[in-house]
Formats: structure tokens, sequence, C-alpha cells
């Protein structure tokens, strides 16, 4: 009897291995093809052989510094001189800068280190100091750092300290602290004044600890430039801005005639320098053009901008979802208000008649429920946010384009309260698809496809309307900036 009953516990465990390596296959497929999903995605959004990206997660360090030397004076006649050793230079400093020349975040690496400082040397040869490193951002990026506590955040230089202490023994540990903040003359590695250094360090902690309390939040919108103060004296160099402080440098070492005193008339050790500051940051690009096109994919955006740029803009075309990054042209309008797409040879003739200019970004189309992060909803959405004023562009070919206008609204409004308020304009794009007076479909455009302005209510031909389309945008850009500033 056992037998048979052993058997059939055997094929049943059997049949449960099986029916768990097939669930586990299953899932490895499924896991297969979400990557591969995500592969190609990521592969459409690189257009021109570039890779744009806007949103971006890095570890910088204030890099660490030179250490101080222990050394002591010799010379002929002279074979017992006094300490020598040179202090260790300080790590240098991380800046983040916004550069207008660059649209992507693709070019910043994920770890950003400082400069290190040079060691000290005999004869009171001090180290050098650490030249700063910049980090070159885009205008519009916004820079947070991340808290404890945020699964994407790395260690500071504490945190990492105390992870590299874990395991040891008592002695091992006290061993080790000691080797990372001392440098001794062969055979005096007992001889330390700790007690100084120690309070030192529980100050540097502290300090450490109330920054938290601010942590860095910046808005890289604009940039700026060291003035001068005309009662400067004559010769006075002037020193380029190099943006906004982000990890500072660790100090150098001390040298060992830094601690020479009536005691201790032969100190045999140095110090070593300190950490520089570890931080992790999110980067956001928020791409920053005066009109920002909104409209569902395939509704005209891209030919609205190569019409109002004169081809001058590179964009895609032909069927929906080509545009899957933020493409930026440049209107350059003259004093009568032509503008230079119109011309049918553009180029730098217009410069001459050029009164005015501005920016309008081709942001890629959005669906339903992109407010929601469905598919790349908030990467689309991003990019509009910073837009002076908004311009819905409407295919009016679709079966019920009133619908398209109601889902656009509703998504800003969900994305960001208030954000549908920067609409200006309805740009109806195929508009001459409807019929006359009487055609239903052009009836309710003229009563129900509108946005209401502080002007009046209006709604606008592209296929027609170009010139007026300009006159209306270069307004829209004029009263903004003159609220902003």
């Amino acid at each position: 009897m056992l037998r048979p009953l052993c058997r059939s516990l055997s094929r049943q465990r059997r049949l449960f291995y099986c029916s768990g390596a097939a669930q586990t296959q299953e899932d490895d497929d499924n896991l297969q093809v979400l990557l591969r999903r995500k592969r190609k995605t990521e592969w459409k959004r690189r257009q021109g052989g570039q890779s744009f990206l806007d949103n971006l997660v890095i570890n910088v360090r204030g890099m660490q510094r030179g250490d101080g030397c222990v050394a002591f004076h010799r010379e002929k006649w002279k074979p017992m001189g006094p300490p020598s050793g040179g202090s260790g230079g300080r790590g240098g400093d991380v800046y983040i800068l916004p550069t207008p020349n660059l649209t992507t975040l693709s070019s910043i690496p994920k770890r950003v280190r400082g400069a290190a400082g040079g060691n000290g040397q005999g004869t009171w040869q001090n180290g050098k100091n650490a030249p700063p490193t910049i980090i070159k951002v885009p205008l519009g990026t916004v820079v947070r750092e991340l808290l404890p506590g945020d699964s994407r955040r790395a260690k500071d230089e504490w945190e990492a300290e105390e992870e590299s202490l874990q395991g040891l023994d008592p002695e091992e540990r006290r061993a080790k602290l000691r080797d990372d903040r001392w440098v001794h003359y062969p055979r005096y590695a007992d001889d330390n004044a700790e007690a100084a250094l120690y309070r030192e360090e529980r100050a540097r902690r502290w300090a450490r600890k109330q920054r938290l309390l601010s942590p860095i939040n910046l808005d890289l919108d604009k940039t700026e430039e060291v003035m001068i103060s005309d009662d400067a004296p004559l010769g006075m160099g002037q020193h380029e801005w190099l943006g906004h402080i982000v990890a500072r440098g660790g100090n150098g070492g001390l040298g060992n005639p830094h601690f020479l005193s009536p005691i201790s008339r032969s100190p045999k050790f140095a110090t070593r320098g300190h950490e520089g500051e570890r931080i992790t940051l999110y980067l956001e690009l928020k791409i920053l053009a005066d009109i920002g096109l909104v409209g569902m994919p395939n509704a005209g955006k891209s030919t609205l901008l190569r019409a109002l740029t004169g081809g001058r803009a590179k964009t895609s075309c032909w069927y929906a979802f080509t545009t899957l990054n933020p493409i930026v042209g440049v209107i350059r309008v003259a004093e009568d208000g032509t503008f230079e797409g119109a011309l049918q040879e553009p180029g730098h003739d217009f410069d001459v008649h050029e009164t005015f200019r501005f920016t309008v970004a081709d942001n890629p189309g959005l669906i339903s429920g992109a407010s929601e992060n469905v598919g790349l909803g908030h990467s689309f959405l991003r990019s509009m946010e910073r837009s002076l004023a908004l311009v819905y562009v409407v295919d009016l070919s679709q079966p019920e384009p009133w619908d398209e206008l109601r889902d656009l609204k509703d998504e800003l409004e969900k994305y960001q309260p208030g954000m549908s308020d920067k609409a200006h304009m309805v740009i109806a794009n195929k508009a001459d698809l409807l019929g006359g007076e009487g055609d239903p479909d052009a009836e309710y455009v003229k009563t129900e496809m509108i946005v209401k302005t502080p002007d009046g209510e209006r709604i606008l031909d592209m296929s027609q309307n170009l010139k007026k389309v300009v006159v209306l945008m270069q307004k829209y850009v004029q009263q903004a900036r003159t609220v902003k500033v």
C-alpha cells in the first residue's frame, strides 16, 4: 500500500513543480515583452541620432581633499630642524550652470565627481586646491535634492563611512577610524591629538544635518552675469559666473606644523583631508517656449510649425505619434506683421526687417488619460508646463472634433489646475472640409469650439489665416512677458 501512495505523491509533486516552472516562465516572457516595448519606445524617442532626455537622477560628490604631510626640515649643520609638512589642498566644489545652448539632459553623466585636492609636501609646500567642476544643464531645468527615505537616493559621506565600519570589532573599528583621519610618521602611530579633531567632526556632522532642513530646490529658468561696480578699482579682474553650488569639496588636511606646541615640540602626525559632500539630485527639464501647441496625435501641429518657420524646424510628419520629443521653432516677425515663414526664400535677408521674435514648441500629441500618466503622458505634459501661452490645434476632419477639444481641456486641467487658462486660441486645421453656412459642423464650431479670452472669443483657420495667427501669437507673448516682468 505504501508504494502506490508514494508514487502518487511524487507524481503530484512533479505536477506542482512543473506548473510553478510554467508560471515562472510565463512571468519571464511577460517581463521580456515589457522590456522590449520600453526599448522600442526609447529608440523611437531618439531623433536625428540624439537621445532626448527630460528627467534624470544624478549622484554628485564634492571630491576629497589633499592629506597633510609629516616632515621635518633638514639642511647642512641643522640635522634636527622644525616641522615642515605642508597642508593638503581643498577638494573641488561642484556647480550647476544653466546654459541656453543645450536642449536635453542626455549629455549629463549619472555620476559627477569633483577634482581632488593635492597632498601637502615637505619644506612647507601646501597642496594645490582643486578647480571647480561645472554641470551644464539646459535652461528650464528644475533641480531637487532627494531626501533620506527616497529609494533613488545614494548614501551621503557619513552614511557611507558607517557602512564601511559594519561587521568590525571595536579594536578594528578604532584602527580604521584612526587610519582614515591621521597621517603618522613611521613608528609613531599612537601620538595623536584626537580630542580637538573629534570636536570639529561633531560640528561638521551637525552642520550636515542642518542642511537637510533646507534641501536644494532650484528653478534654472534664466542665466546670470557678474556685475562689476563702477567704483571698483581699475584692473580688477572679472570672474565668470560658475552657477549654483550643489556640493562642496572637503577641506585639506593639516600638516604637522599646526600641532606644534610648548608641550609637543616635534609632532609626528598630520590629519587627512575631509570627505566632500555627497548628494543625489533629480533633474527635470521643462522646455521654455513662448507658445505651446496642444493637440491630439496627427492634428497638424508639425505642419503648422513648418509653415510658421518656413521649413526650418525639423519636424516629423505623415502618421500619428511621430513627434515623440518637443521641437522648438523660432518665429521672426517684421514690423508690418510679415513673418519669415511666409516668404518664398527665407534667410539672412530677413534680419534687416525683423522687429520681434518668439518661440513655438511642437509638443507630442496628447491622448485621453495622459494626466494619469497613460503611455508617456507626464513626459508630454511636462513640456507644456512652462509655455507663456497655449494654442489648441484641432483636426476638423475627425467625426466629432469638439470632443477632441473637450478632452484636451480636461487633460490639462487634471494635470495641473489652472493650466487650461493659458490657452488663448484654437486653430482649426483642415477647415476647408467644412460646408457652407448651413453645415451643422460649421455652426457647432462657431458656437462651441472657442476659447474665451479678455479680448473676446475667436477661432482661426490655419490654412488661410497664418498671418493673423502670427499677429495674435505675438500679442499674447508680449502681454505674457509684460506680466512676467
